[in-house]
């Protein structure tokens, strides 16, 4: 399986061998599965005090009827909340019915093989115009996928460069796609979250150390290395899949996977 490659200025080059990777069948489950559990690496376990919403004066009346009031836990003593209900799930003020403890197990668990063969497919996604478009990503005068540039991308550190290339390969409209969304209102903007990116271009490198400089100031434009390739790059929010741009150097780079995915797909058999 061969892929045409481009030059920085949208001329084609020469013919690229694909890795048998990009022939993966596509698991949409699992890629799913895979970035839902692999989601939740990062998330922190949450808890609360013991004696939360517990710490008043309060009791049930003794006995309990005969005072034509409801029978919970009321405030003892003077003050403004004399008789107020309190330290009871139902009332305002009160504890929670069924807290979160930090002892809840959040860090989900993949067994290898599924999460192998959820990054061979999602690599191999990336190859399919149709998945792309159907994301939402702007393809149309996009010239090939997977879409394979020259190796001279990695030396680019320049916002101004990279912004030629793009609009070279006809790769801008879906950077400007993004420019276009509104200000969340609610709370999400009370909480400082009024404004929302999406995910863009993709760019997968063997060395993305310069191309992550001239690649910070675009919305949505992320740059990884092919060895740290992962799902949660590849499908954002578990929708496949991501408009990807290749290296040639990362194309070399995938060949590693290439070997762990023969050795999958003779297990599987």
């Amino acid at each position: 399986m061969k892929a045409q490659s481009y030059s920085l200025t949208g001329t084609k080059q020469d013919d690229v061998e694909l890795p048998k990777v990009f022939s993966t069948p596509f698991r949409e489950d699992l890629i799913h599965k895979a970035f839902v559990n692999l989601d939740s690496h990062h998330y922190q376990r949450q808890g609360r005090h013991p004696s939360a919403g517990q710490d008043v004066v309060a009791m049930s009346n003794d006995p309990p009827t005969g005072h034509h009031q409801a029978r919970v836990a009321r405030i003892r003593g003077g003050g403004p909340r004399r008789g107020q209900a309190a330290a009871v799930a139902m009332v305002r003020g009160g504890r929670q019915a069924h807290p979160p403890t930090s002892e809840k197990i959040v860090y989900k668990k993949l067994n290898k093989k599924e999460n192998k063969l959820a990054l061979c497919s999602a690599i191999a996604a990336t190859a399919s115009k149709d998945i792309v478009a159907s994301r939402g990503h702007v393809v149309d005068k996009v010239p090939s996928f997977p879409l394979i540039v020259s190796d001279d991308i990695e030396k680019i550190s320049k916002a101004k460069e990279i912004s030629k290339v793009l609009d070279a390969l006809n790769l801008s409209g879906d950077i400007k796609r993004l420019e276009s969304r509104k200000a969340r209102s609610g709370r999400s903007s009370l909480r400082g979250r009024a404004t929302k990116i999406g995910k863009s271009i993709l760019f997968v490198t063997k060395d993305p150390k310069n191309l992550e400089k001239a690649c910070g100031s675009f919305l949505g434009v992320d740059v990884r290395a092919a060895n740290a390739l992962s799902v949660l790059d590849l499908a954002p929010g578990a929708n496949p899949i991501r408009l990807t741009v290749y290296s040639k150097s990362a194309i070399s780079e995938l060949e590693k996977i290439n070997s762990a995915h023969l050795e999958l797909m003779e297990a599987l058999q």
